[in-house]
């Protein structure tokens, strides 16, 4: 989904399906932006201890605006954070980011805390015809609701912070009376603001495929999701620091379970490539996957095709007829990939949602890893509209043995009618009769290669994709 908020800034999503169900929150004062004023001289990376807490005479890692990331803080964040509370722990963690991640920062962050309603206005979801299409061909969002909807109250329930790259700065949500700041969603973001002063983040978004979208989150937010791991891990040891505020997101998901897992894979699965990446070369080898990150969101579940494993390319050939027509897109159409397809696969019932819940490795957050979708080697989505208005869709997929063709496409098939009611109307041919799902679906397999053709009945498949000769 091209979304003004996943283009525009780097978030922080809650973990755990349908978010906490709490009251709204209560608004707080006019939102603070907290510089953390530091000139930066000539930085150097060593990391040799310090004399007392004394202001070095250069930039060092591990020191940030006056404060060192060991140094102890006389906060109080039982009530809130005041001004001046909330300057010294940016600055900490600030430090603290730097040294355990090994990059300098290069110049100041501003923070801004605000309460969960003022960033409900503050962000917009824009949705296209062609993001209307993509999810309800992932059979997440259908034509009962609209994307815009959908998502604006996915991410004003469970986005704790953000950064912008076009601006340099952090929000961070507070559900508390009084502004608070999360430890953990604080360095999340910070790390952010360092992977932007080093390698740039402005554009990675854009241009790319659904799939390519969320590979590239995957190392950016496993990034950002692995040096906070790392930093919680420092405070239950030997750092001190500030307690996390015990509140959660200000809504429930309203039962959008499916559209949650489709958009968190890159927060559960990034954390892991990293680390297996740091364990080959440390962290330059983190570094120079900047340079050429991900293109697949397989290679973030499957951290060890990383780097030389690619998706294969998919075309799907032009056999719209009458007045239905490709539209939105020059090439058209998208790569959903294999994250999509296991949330598609789960949130219909194809996969127990214990298999979610039960990680295969450290610093994930939940398996995405399952028979059905784990031999996809690639795919194409592709949008159709008929001249008076109705819509479809083709999704070919490829996959890696005629096996496992076979069993997403019998999976697919079962879930249509097992979850959507869907009735057999000829060969190939299920009929959704009733629902937000309400359409005719072709579903073929030829060897190694399974084709959906959606259309609004069954008389306009062939209109919307005939059937090869």
């Amino acid at each position: 989904m091209r979304s003004a908020a996943l283009v525009a800034a780097f978030l922080l999503v809650l973990a755990g399906c349908g978010g906490a169900a709490n009251g709204p929150a209560t608004p707080t004062a006019e939102p603070t932006v907290e510089p953390t004023a530091t000139a930066v001289p000539t930085a150097t990376t060593a990391s040799t201890p310090h004399d007392g807490y004394a202001d070095p005479e250069t930039d060092r890692l591990g020191w940030e605006a006056g404060r060192w990331y060991d140094e102890p803080l006389s906060v109080n964040a039982s009530n809130g954070l005041n001004r001046s509370e909330r300057r010294a722990v940016v600055a900490r963690t600030m430090a603290r980011v730097e040294r355990l991640r090994g990059l300098e920062f290069e110049s100041s962050v501003p923070v801004t805390v605000v309460d969960r309603e003022t960033y409900r206005g503050r962000e917009d979801v824009n949705a296209t015809a062609f993001d209307e299409v993509t999810w309800e061909a992932l059979l997440l969002v259908g034509e009962d609701r609209s994307v815009e909807t959908v998502f604006e109250s996915f991410y004003g329930a469970s986005v704790q912070g953000s950064y912008r790259p076009s601006e340099d700065r952090i929000v961070v949500v507070s559900d508390a009376a009084r502004p608070t700041i999360d430890r953990r969603t604080l360095a999340h973001e910070l790390v952010h603001a360092l992977q932007d002063q080093h390698f740039g983040l402005n554009g990675w978004a854009e241009g790319t495929t659904r799939d390519a979208r969320l590979a590239r989150q995957g190392l950016i937010e496993g990034d950002a999701g692995y040096v906070a791991d790392l930093y919680e891990r420092r405070c239950a040891s030997n750092w001190t620091c500030v307690p996390r505020p015990s509140s959660g997101p200000g809504a429930s998901l309203d039962g959008d379970a499916g559209v949650y897992v489709a958009s968190y894979q890159p927060y559960s699965d990034g954390p892991a490539l990293v680390h297996r990446l740091r364990e080959r070369g440390g962290w330059a080898a983190v570094d120079a996957a900047y340079a050429a990150p991900p293109t697949s969101t397989t290679a973030v579940i499957h951290p060890d095709r990383y780097p030389d494993w690619s998706p294969r390319a998919v075309r799907v050939p032009e056999r719209s007829a009458g007045n239905w027509s490709r539209f939105d897109r020059s090439p058209p159409g998208t790569t959903v990939g294999e994250a999509s397809l296991f949330a598609t696969v789960w949130a219909n019932g194809g996969v127990e949602t214990f298999h979610l819940q039960r990680p295969s490795r450290p610093h994930r957050t939940y398996n995405y890893t399952h028979p059905t979708t784990a031999g996809w080697v690639g795919d194409r989505l592709v949008p159709y509209r008929s001249a008076d208005g109705r819509t479809g869709y083709v999704l070919r997929t490829e996959w890696e043995t005629a096996g496992d063709a076979a069993a997403f496409a019998t999976a697919y098939r079962s879930l249509l009618r097992e979850r959507r009611g869907a009735e057999r109307r000829g060969e190939d041919v299920l009929v959704v009769p009733a629902g937000p799902y309400a359409d005719a679906f072709r579903v073929t397999r030829d060897g190694r290669t399974v084709t959906v053709v959606n259309a609004p009945t069954a008389g306009t498949l062939d209109a919307v994709h005939a059937r090869a000769d």
